[in-house]
């Protein structure tokens, strides 16, 4: 990527849940910067901090102290109607269990987040390009674990949004079906641009990503750059 510009910027960043005994410290002091455009896969051991960090960057909970800023907007401090602004402008969110409506079809699910933003991608051109034209009349109970995630990724792309944050995306899908929606986010990177920030468990994923973190303890002891990316499609687990 030429002249990478920050994206992503987090500094001193902490969050503890609890008081007395019952105090834990969630996240200590992380700070780093995820450049715009870049494909950051996020790791750590249950309980380390993953789910809260992506909450903390999703405006869904507040910091007790440190900055999250995104493009150009500092998010620690927003009111709550400037964080569902926020939320609806920059960001998308990709699920491991889908959280689509069931009474909507294919492209019901995705239409509902096109009414969300001002420059919208077009549905038509989404659904083909995630293969689900020929589905997109169907319910999700119609189709497919690895269909279902492809609209849940629609539905999060068609705002066209600046961050995609994605929670454990292939978690519940088979080897075979994993590797086709890690092409396909592949693809959606290179395509629309989207800084991404995944979690996951599959270590694999650190060689498709530009950008490598990991969190011990509410620590962040790896934040490294990928110098020699592999395809996704080469990707063996």
């Amino acid at each position: 990527m030429q002249n990478p510009e920050p994206y992503l910027r987090i500094s001193g960043l902490c969050k503890s849940y609890g008081e007395g005994d019952a105090h834990v410290n969630v996240l200590r002091n992380i700070t780093t910067t995820v450049d715009k455009g870049e494909v950051c896969v996020l790791f750590g051991p249950s309980g380390s901090g993953k789910s809260t960090f992506l909450n903390l960057v999703g405006g869904l909970e507040p910091a007790d102290t440190g900055t999250i800023t995104v493009g150009d907007t500092q998010i620690t401090g927003l009111t709550g109607k400037e964080l569902v602004e926020y939320r609806r402008r920059e960001l998308g969110f990709i699920f491991q269990f889908y959280n689509l409506v069931p009474d909507l079809t294919i492209r019901e699910n995705i239409e509902v987040c096109q009414y969300l933003s001002k420059n919208p991608l077009p549905v038509d051109d989404l659904l083909r390009s995630l293969g689900l034209w020929e589905h997109r009349q169907k319910f999700p109970n119609q189709v497919s674990g690895g269909q279902q995630q492809r609209c849940a990724i629609g539905r999060a792309l068609v705002k066209n949004p600046g961050l995609l944050l994605c929670d454990e995306p292939t978690g519940a899908l088979d080897y075979k079906t994993s590797k086709e929606i890690l092409q396909l986010m592949e693809e959606v990177n290179q395509t629309y641009g989207c800084t991404m920030v995944i979690v996951t468990h599959n270590d694999a994923i650190r060689h498709m990503s530009h950008h490598v973190l990991r969190l011990r303890d509410g620590e962040l002891v790896e934040d490294e750059k990928n110098e020699s990316l592999v395809p996704a499609a080469e990707l063996e687990w």
